[in-house]
């Protein structure tokens, strides 16, 4: 299994609470060999949680210029035509996926173009599925041009576990289809913002694979 870079911190540290843990309950419990035994079990277990959120799986992106590839693994969980007031300040098409914190959480690029425009905000932890966290929480605005001129909005939203939002992304970078472009710890939301015209190729509750997924079509 290979682990992504953003996990080293939270192995590391993951590590030594454990070993913490065991070497109190072994010295606190030194006869009690029901709790020693929970206490290595609570251990393995909670390192694979840890160990799979951090995986990195292999993806292979058919890239297809016309094709809108998920940006994250999860469940869609908003499909509909919003006022997009940040960048566009017009109508568009967003299309949501939450990941909980069983999935991987690598963001991977929805379509090639360069990065016409990049912001990050601080913001609020509300949880991932709440209606204002797409403009209330903590997340970063990524806007690329498609090579046809159309250009696309997407969205890390940081979640109520989610306290870290990492990016990949420069204005003025070219960016591939299905390459990384960030990762979110620990549940969260991506969220695309397509143009009115564009074809959905997904419905609400559907489980889409992060780099793999056509989840919806240009003009």
């Amino acid at each position: 299994m290979t682990i992504h870079k953003e996990g080293t911190g939270t192995i590391l540290v993951t590590v030594v609470f454990l070993a913490v843990l065991n070497s109190a309950v072994y010295y606190f419990f030194p006869d009690n060999d029901l709790i020693r035994k929970i206490a290595v079990v609570f251990s393995v277990l909670f390192s694979i949680i840890i160990l799979q959120f951090f995986r990195v799986p292999k993806r292979v992106t058919v890239k297809n210029p016309k094709h809108i590839i998920a940006p994250a693994d999860g469940k869609v969980v908003v499909i509909e035509e919003v006022e997009e007031p940040e960048y566009f300040k017009g109508r568009r098409r967003q299309i949501s996926i939450f990941m909980s914190p069983v999935n991987v959480h690598i963001n991977f690029n929805p379509l090639s173009g360069i990065v016409s425009f990049f912001k990050y905000h601080p913001g609020k932890y509300l949880v991932a599925w709440h209606p204002k966290a797409s403009t209330e929480n903590e997340r970063t605005t990524i806007v690329v041009r498609h090579e046809s001129g159309t250009e696309v909005m997407f969205r890390q939203i940081a979640g109520a576990l989610a306290r870290r939002i990492c990016w990949y992304v420069e204005e003025g970078k070219q960016v591939e289809q299905g390459s990384e472009f960030g990762f979110i710890k620990f549940g969260s939301r991506v969220d695309i913002f397509l143009p009115l015209d564009a074809k959905v190729l997904v419905n609400l509750d559907d489980r889409p694979v992060g780099g793999e997924t056509v989840i919806a079509e240009l003009a």
